[in-house]
């Protein structure tokens, strides 16, 4: 199947940011026994200020003497050696996004305060990019049969499918492909910990990052200094909440995009009732009535318009949103519009699918999830990503190795959690739930705002989480940082971020 179109940069903001330095030894040092393993640093080829290396580590933790991969590291300096207080190691999340490029374009993204203090340690995830990067066939890739099947055939079809493609990224791959879960990712952060000599980390995760933190957290609390989760995944839901949060999560976003019309001259459908606008455009799709800007012979789908809106949401950029839906309505070139990329690499659902043990039997209870959806998302029809997510786990293995639990954190200190009011991805009810369930150990300090990612909204989350960082001090319990009302952000522009990785070209990941 060909790819489908997809918003450009500034339609979806995500983080292909990243750091990168040269660390000094600090009071919390292990002994020299623990650096086994050394990094041997040298100038990355894309940025010389940032230093580039790789950490040799086993596939299956299971089996240490087994085979081998190389983790990709990248390491930026703190820029004042007087005020260093440790390592930062950063994940932007994905499943499939590169800490590598997250640590190369950090000095966008943490303050200098931040900058100053930290060396900033990223890298890429195992299975993802510069460290052994999951493989699939183009031609498997484009075979994919609908992820809405209409009956028990279709159902079956979509089975059979995802366990080829599994085959063929495990041909591909090799046995990497069978070992890129979160568990085995939280091993690999102790073993980079103990490569750098450091006792203790500090560690900023964004989006599924945040399960690496939290996970981390379980399994390594004693080896966290501080720790900041932003946007979080709630690991404990099963199939049928994980499939209704992800729903309302989306339409919520929908709700705030048509609030913000509604109240902004600026948004090319004010005055209009946008919420019939979307309707009848999407009803167009569905005749076949639009076809793509770039290219006539392909008509435009309903779920193609819903990707474009979904990862708007993530900046959210609104304005660009609603030029785009007058423009395709009027049959313009939209902006928005681009040809997806062709790519052999899928890390997406070898990941997730080891993550959760989210399996549905039929075509029956596959339908009633999907009727669930849309009842909770009548505009959105459900979740873009929590839909993916779902039908691209159907026929695999029940047996998964990081199947869900409720979180338990007890060895680690005090954890700064972040979220939105107002998050297509990770919706907040996810942070809520997740800090319940870690009272203890967590601090949630709730964004009243929108779009996906915390950090870097205001002065009131970037400074609560700065002083969290360098002098430990966590905000007060309930605490709240007003919304910023998003400045509008052309699409062309050339600092426009790239897009999130998601499960298909078309629709952002859990990645800020």
């Amino acid at each position: 199947m060909r790819p489908i179109i997809r918003a450009l940069g500034g339609v979806a903001t995500a983080l292909a940011l990243a750091a990168g330095t040269t660390s000094v030894a600090s009071a919390d040092t292990e002994p020299e026994a623990l650096g086994a393993g050394r990094i041997d640093w040298r100038p990355c080829p894309e940025l010389a200020e940032v230093e580039c290396g790789t950490l040799n580590l086993p596939i299956d933790w299971a089996n240490p003497r087994g085979e081998r991969f190389d983790l990709a590291v990248a390491r930026r300096k703190a820029t004042d050696a007087t005020k260093r207080i440790g390592v930062m190691v950063i994940n932007p999340g994905g499943p499939g996004g590169s800490g590598v490029n997250f640590a190369l374009g950090a000095d966008g993204y943490f303050s200098p305060e931040v900058r100053q203090r930290f060396d900033i340690i990223g890298f890429d995830p195992r299975g993802v990019a510069r460290s052994q990067p999951v493989r699939c066939s183009v031609e498997v890739l484009r075979a994919q049969p609908s992820a809405y099947p209409t009956d028990q055939q279709g159902f079956d079809a979509l089975a059979a499918y995802n366990r080829e493609l599994a085959a063929d990224c495990r041909e591909h791959s090799g046995p990497i492909h069978d070992h890129a879960d979160t568990g085995a990712v939280v091993k690999d952060i102790d073993a980079l910990r103990k490569a750098l000599g450091e006792r203790r980390i500090n560690y900023y995760g964004l989006s599924y990052g945040t399960l690496i933190g939290q996970q981390y957290a379980e399994e390594f609390g004693r080896h966290v200094r501080a720790m900041v989760i932003d946007s979080n995944m709630d690991h404990s839901l099963g199939t049928w909440r994980f499939n209704e949060t992800e729903a309302a999560t989306a339409e919520d976003s929908f709700r705030e995009f048509v609030r913000w019309c509604d109240r902004t001259e600026s948004c090319a459908l004010h005055g209009q009732d946008v919420a019939e606008v979307w309707d009848d455009l999407l009803a167009r799709a569905d005749r076949g009535e639009i076809t793509d800007p770039f290219d006539p012979s392909r008509k435009v789908t309903a779920d193609d318009i819903i990707g474009v809106a979904f990862g708007a949401f993530y900046g959210p950029d609104w304005q660009q949103l609603a030029d785009f839906l007058v423009e395709l309505g009027a049959g313009a070139k939209a902006s928005a519009f681009a040809a997806a990329e062709e790519t052999t690499r899928n890390p997406f659902p070898a990941v997730f699918c080891q993550d959760w043990a989210i399996r549905v039997k039929d075509h029956r209870q596959f339908s009633a999830l999907v009727d669930r959806a849309r009842q909770l998302a009548p505009h959105m029809r459900g979740s873009a990503l929590g839909h993916t997510a779902m039908a691209g786990c159907v026929g695999l293995p029940e047996r998964v190795n990081n199947p869900q639990h409720r979180l338990k954190i007890k060895d680690a200190p005090k954890i700064l959690m972040l979220n939105a009011l107002h998050d297509p991805a990770t919706g907040y009810e996810w942070a809520v739930n997740a800090h319940r369930q870690s009272r203890d150990t967590t601090v949630l300090l709730t964004y009243e705002g929108w779009g996906h990612g915390v950090y870097d909204r205001s002065d009131c989350t970037r400074g609560a989480t700065d002083d969290y960082l360098i002098n430990l001090k966590t905000p007060r319990p309930g605490a709240r940082c007003a919304a910023v009302e998003p400045a509008p952000q052309s699409v062309a522009s050339p600092d426009a971020a790239p897009r999130p990785v998601g499960p298909t070209p078309a629709i952002p990941g859990w990645l800020g």
